[in-house]
């Protein structure tokens, strides 16, 4: 056991005693419509909740707490995700930390306030001018800094002031349906660390293996494939069963490399298709294409698995049944994630958006995707939720 588990993990095991729920499922059961999938919600016994693999964190819960902190994952593992990610970008040194995308320290940490840091950026931050209209402009990158100065930094939610005049200014912006209660304190994480506090959580793994926004090989010798390597690696150096992590990239050469080169962990690959649906890609013969090359998991935005029916409600989709009939397993993303859904939910909606009038719809989108589309988990930015939804629909085994 490394000194930072060592100091930490008192404080994880306790925090982690029992799943707990929280108000906000039941605030969404209340706000449902009439209906069958109420009624049972409503009577379901929640006297011994259990965590879910179906239940995934994404990027902790950052409804309230800055993702990819050590805050944010003890949150989600408390709400009962089963398995939580660490979406995992690399410092100038080509070590391994949890960020969602290469360049946005600028928008989810401190660095444009400490001087010497901010200085390191792709572009450093510059001022709006009001006068004119011209808003402020920051990139910070994860490879702009060593490990030592990416730990030197506070995780914030991630949002920015486009108007800021000042750097302190910059870091304000978040939305009003989000919280900065919980960004009084934002502990950023290596890989390695998030891999040590998960195996203490209990929880399992789904890192994602983000695309650079640097030339590849970075400096001339890092390849995608040195990257690809190196994040698998660090689950096998710290004795993690494959059977446990389920890697993903949006690159499906990424994938292809994990089916080829590691394969015990590349059978759990996961291939993030953020592709526009066409009826070429959306075909069975483009799944079976997927299947043949040795991806069994495909998981795209929530919307594409999802149909308007004839009266009023939501079916799956072209793309969901052809995914399905190719032998595909599914994982959806990303509820939570929208801000209040009266709406029509926005982008994560959008082929359903004449079916969603009020939150509770969340809960009816939640039981197509398990029961007709047959995800086998769904991403939340609050998986107090899904975790609720698992364990009244008996879904709450430990594998997928």
């Amino acid at each position: 056991m490394s000194a930072w588990t060592a100091v930490n993990a008192a404080q994880a095991s306790l925090e982690m005693e029992s799943v707990q729920l929280g108000p906000r499922p039941f605030w969404l059961v209340a706000d449902m419509d009439e209906s069958p999938l109420k009624t049972r919600l409503q009577a379901c016994d929640i006297r011994n909740v259990k965590a879910a693999d179906f239940s995934i964190g994404h990027r902790g819960a950052p409804l309230q707490f800055p993702e990819h902190t050590r805050e944010s994952y003890i949150a989600a593992a408390r709400m009962g995700a089963g398995i939580v990610e660490c979406d995992v970008a690399f410092t100038k040194d080509r070590e391994l930390v949890c960020r969602h995308a290469q360049n946005d320290l600028h928008t989810t940490t401190n660095i444009v306030t400490v001087p010497q840091l901010n200085a390191k950026c792709t572009q450093p931050f510059v001022p709006a001018d009001p006068a004119t209209g011209t808003p402020a402009k920051a990139e910070c990158r994860t490879s702009d800094i060593t490990l030592a100065e990416f730990r030197s930094l506070e995780g914030k939610m991630d949002a920015f002031d486009p108007m800021a005049t000042t750097p302190q200014e910059y870091l304000g912006g978040t939305a009003d349906w989000r919280t900065d209660l919980y960004a009084s304190r934002g502990t950023l994480m290596t890989h390695r660390e998030s891999i040590e506090l998960f195996q203490e959580l209990g929880v399992k793994f789904t890192p994602e293996l983000k695309s650079p926004v640097v030339k590849m090989p970075f400096e001339g010798e890092y390849s995608q494939q040195d990257y690809a390597r190196q994040m698998i690696q660090d689950y096998v150096d710290a004795g993690v069963k494959p059977g446990h992590v389920w890697p993903q990239s949006f690159n499906l050469e990424d994938v292809l490399f994990w089916v080829n080169q590691t394969p015990r962990f590349g059978e759990q690959a996961v291939f993030l298709d953020e592709a526009a649906p066409t009826p070429a890609n959306s075909s069975l013969a483009h799944m079976e294409e997927l299947k043949s090359r040795g991806v069994n998991i495909i998981a795209p935005a929530l919307w594409k698995m999802l149909a308007p029916g004839q009266n009023g409600d939501i079916v799956p989709s072209d793309y969901a049944q052809n995914a399905r009939k190719a032998g595909l397993d599914m994982i959806a993303w990303t509820v939570e994630r929208s801000g209040p859904l009266a709406e029509g939910g926005g982008w994560y909606y959008q082929t359903v958006s004449d079916a969603i009038d009020n939150d509770g719809d969340m809960l009816e989108v939640i039981d197509v995707l398990a029961k007709d589309v047959g995800v086998i988990g769904i991403f939340s930015d609050w998986p107090a939720t899904t975790t609720f939804y698992a364990n009244c629909m008996g879904l709450t085994g430990k594998s997928h």
